[in-house]
């Protein structure tokens, strides 16, 4: 492709342009690329999954990538600085995926920590939210890297989430949902947004010409393009007349040149239209071309990056996101001269827990577990011990790190072929080598292959210790597992449906074989992309040829344990231990994309394990992985609670940081924890029902409705714990300064360290809207907040926060505009939501009103 097309003007090109061409512009020729027009030396674009890495264009055989925390992790820093820079640096990881657009960040509001995706969002609070999607979005596109902020708008939950319509009030919309992306466009401008998959008064998104056009373009005056969610377009003429510029994946189901004619015959569709998609399309591709010109004419080669330094940022931005929560008797830091003996016990200690599911998953360049982390940082030789206690999988855990391939290479070798007229295995058209027992074929297949084909999976299956192993086989199609030429799991004849693969595929059927220490054992899988024999479907492949449908095949497998046993020796070690350090909580199988979590509490045996190791131990540390809130009936038998989120592949050393005190926590909740499910603010509408979601907690959503209502929460939104102690005083407002819609209040506080040792602090500032308003309206909602980073023992700094117009409007929705009503208005300044000790109040001596940014 020539750099020609840099110098070329969009709108002549657009008149060279034939309709198929303009066709194929608002579609994609696969799941990652935009369309190349290689006679008018057009090239296309490469986008990438984030938000917390960049997995690269392949789930069948991706290029490992750094991993970062999650959203709710990174949110949970409160430093608009780090965010900035966790952004430039997953800018330049997706460059070095020959990738110029990043499909993040994520900022729908968490109201419900119940929600599949809860994890990639970043708060409940929408101005921390916003925030922090401007600084992120600021920093990747600093790299030169189109950020693609999502999903536009009220993607809160994954109930019936391709037909549900989010019902609500027009104030929640504007204060809460749309808040965010408001923040968002004003402070950083992304130059590309991604609609939600749902309805929006009654209207999917991605067909929404009053949303698209109306609020995004014309009121915000955003520019940039608008693509859809993967398979969120339900239609053709639509969506592209609603402004949707894009339909992702490619090959397209609807902006197909037989669909896009016929609406043009029937004048469904005008050319103009087209030239207008087109255009947007064309100035965008040019845009990053111009920017990035040796990689959208570059080589395409997918790369990874590993050195020091970015390991030493992935471990502090995870270290910064951890919240302690409790740390009674100063169970934290463990020292030498406290601590002899630790016992390491949970299901995630040793495991690979980095990140929640979905598109958020991806492949990483290496992983220090909890286990490792808390071994290699140990600073004295304490004697370190280690039990499971309980298994916690929703799925068997994969077994990639177990095989190799028959010519000793790490994985498992995976053979395609085509099928002959009685569907039996014929021809092979490609084989490769995975490192992964999660098989994913919906991006990827060989050329040469029938409708329907066979992919055959062969492996040396190798444990480290004997016994009776689990294993375990999913499937989207149909799959049968032999272990050492005996069929041991037939997941083809007879299929049960469940949540595997977005809910497209089965059950994971199990069972077990005995297997010995240090002995290889054959396995295979053979795979076919038909539907099940129990299908009423005419058995054709329906995952490749129409899009929206998956394909692929999940092999997982662990050693049986006795659960009573497991959970006595835990104890047992817990007992004879001076700490107990447990690693558990949720895994990317249970907060994943696709489905909702269905209960606060946590998986399997693990609320009860924690309990009797209070009990044997107060000197217990709970360290929670998960990226929302989780029941702890608990609390108050343990000494220590950590709350780690997924942090990335530093996690075993940014817990270790904080265990052993190498970094005073400085965490802070971006989520409310409730006590128990029912006080959940959206509680109990957290499904769709009849195709409707119902937002009834209207504005109060998280702290908002715990303040107001009277709930007590678990743990308050803001709140963290740090090694040593803060105070603030000196609260001090400036004279509100106006002109126009414009508006300025300053706040000053000095914040001091009174403890021991040296620490950051979040200082966070509410504001109470005047009471005669007229309006239901929270009593109090963060407005500003700001990181004092680096405050040594008796150390005073002062901190300024600045309120804009932002701070002190609310949406009228009687005027369909935003409202600063004239009033006194309750200025409250402190260190969580509900640690708010120093109280101010200014004056607007006059009613002003704005649309727009």
């Amino acid at each position: 492709m020539s750099r020609e097309f840099l110098a070329v003007s969009v709108p002549d090109l657009v008149q060279k342009l034939r309709v198929d061409e303009k066709i194929a512009l608002l579609g994609a020729p696969n799941w990652w690329n935009t369309h190349a027009i290689p006679r008018l030396n057009i090239p296309a674009v490469r986008m990438s999954d984030g938000p917390n890495g960049v997995r690269g264009s392949s789930h069948f055989i991706p290029t490992p990538a750094q991993c970062l925390p999650c959203e709710t992790a990174m949110a949970a820093t409160f430093d608009v600085d780090l965010i900035h820079d966790v952004g430039a640096f997953l800018g330049q990881e997706t460059k070095i995926k020959s990738s110029v657009i990043i499909l993040a960040p994520t900022c729908n509001v968490q109201r419900n920590p119940l929600g599949g995706r809860a994890f990639e969002s970043f708060s409940e609070d929408p101005h921390l939210s916003g925030m922090l999607a401007a600084a992120y979005v600021n920093g990747v596109q600093s790299e030169g890297v189109a950020a693609t902020i999502k999903h536009f708008v009220c993607n809160d939950q994954e109930s019936e989430r391709s037909a549900a319509e989010s019902v609500l009030s027009d104030r929640a919309l504007r204060e809460i949902y749309l808040y965010p992306f408001m923040l968002a466009e004003k402070h950083a401008k992304p130059w590309a947004y991604m609609t939600s998959y749902g309805r929006l008064w009654g209207i999917h998104c991605s067909e929404n010409k009053k949303l698209l056009e109306g609020l995004l373009r014309d009121e915000w005056g955003f520019d940039g393009i608008i693509m859809s969610d993967w398979h969120g377009v339900y239609g053709t003429d639509e969506s592209i007349n609603a402004g949707l510029d894009l339909e992702m994946p490619g090959p397209p189901r609807w902006r197909t040149a037989f669909l896009i004619l016929h609406c043009l015959s029937s004048q469904k569709l005008k050319t103009g239209i087209l030239d207008e998609r087109s255009t947007r399309l064309l100035n965008f591709v040019q845009k990053m071309a111009a920017i990035n010109p040796d990689i959208v004419f570059g080589d395409g080669i997918e790369r990874s990056r590993d050195a020091p330094e970015l390991r030493q940022f992935a471990r502090k931005v995870a270290a910064e996101g951890i919240v302690l929560l409790k740390n009674n008797d100063n169970v934290l830091p463990i020292t030498p001269s406290k601590v002899k003996k630790i016992a390491v016990i949970g299901p995630n200690a040793k495991g690979t827990v980095i990140s929640g599911g979905g598109s958020a998953a991806l492949t990483p360049t290496y992983v220090i577990t909890p286990y490792d982390g808390i071994c290699k940082n140990a600073p004295a030789k304490f004697d370190i011990q280690y039990e499971v206690g309980c298994y916690a999988h929703k799925y068997l855990p994969t077994l990639e790190r177990f095989l190799k391939t028959t010519d000793g290479k790490a994985g498992w070798s995976c053979t395609f072929y085509t099928q002959d007229e009685n569907g039996n295995p014929d021809k092979a058209v490609g084989e490769y080598v995975l490192k992964d027992t999660r098989v994913k074929v919906n991006d990827f297949l060989p050329a040469g292959l029938t409708p329907n084909w066979t992919m055959k999976l062969k492996g040396l299956l190798t444990f480290d210790t004997s016994g009776d192993y689990e294993l375990g086989l999913a499937v989207a199609g149909r799959a049968k597992l032999w272990v050492n030429g005996k069929l041991t799991i037939d997941n083809w004849t007879h299929q049960t449906p469940g949540d595997f693969f977005y809910g497209q595929g089965t059950i994971e059927e199990k069972a077990v074989y005995p297997f010995v220490a240090g002995q290889a054992t054959e396995i295979m899988v053979e795979y076919t992309n038909a539907v099940g024999a129990d299908s009423e479907d005419d058995g054709t492949d329906k995952g490749n040829s129409q899009p929206g449908l998956m394909r692929g095949v999940r092999l997982g497998g662990v050693e049986k344990i006795d659960a009573d046993e497991a959970i006595q020796r835990a104890v047992d070690l817990a007992a004879k231990s001076d700490v107990v350090v447990y690693v558990g909580g949720l895994t990317a199988e249970w907060e994943a994309e696709g489905s909702d979590r269905p209960t606060l509490d946590l998986p399997a045996r693990q609320d009860e394990l924690i309990a009797r190791l209070g009990q044997a131990n107060s000197n217990t540390v709970v360290c929670i992985q998960a990226g929302s809130a989780v029941a702890m009936p608990w609390v108050n038998k343990v000494n220590g609670i950590m709350q780690t989120w997924y942090l990335g592949n530093e996690v075993g050393n940014a817990i270790a940081d904080i265990l052993y005190g190498t970094v005073n926590p400085s965490g802070k909740l971006s989520v409310t924890f409730p006590a128990r499910m029912e006080d959940i603010a959206a509680y109990p509408n957290l499904v769709s029902e009849n195709g409707q979601i119902h937002y009834r907690e209207d504005l109060f959503v998280g702290y908002k409705h715990f303040i107001d209502r009277g709930v007590k929460p678990l743990f308050p939104f803001g709140f963290g714990l740090s090694y040593t102690t803060f105070s603030v005083d000196g609260l001090q407002l400036s004279r509100p300064a106006s002109s126009g819609d414009e508006f300025n209040v300053k706040a000053t506080a000095n914040i001091t360290n009174t403890g021991s040792v040296a620490g950051s602090e979040v200082v966070q500032l509410y504001i109470g809207l005047p009471e005669d308003i007229g309006l239901t309206t929270p009593t109090r909602q963060l407005k500003s907040f700001v990181k004092v980073k680096d405050i040594a023992p008796g150390q005073s700094k002062t901190l300024e926060m600045v309120l804009d117009k932002y701070a002190v409007s609310y949406w009228d929705t009687a005027k369909n505009n935003w409202c600063a009503r004239a009033g006194k208005y309750r200025v409250l300044v402190g260190t969580s939501s509900y640690d708010l000790p120093l109280t101010a109040e200014f004056t607007i001596e006059k009613t002003f009103r704005w649309s727009g940014l």
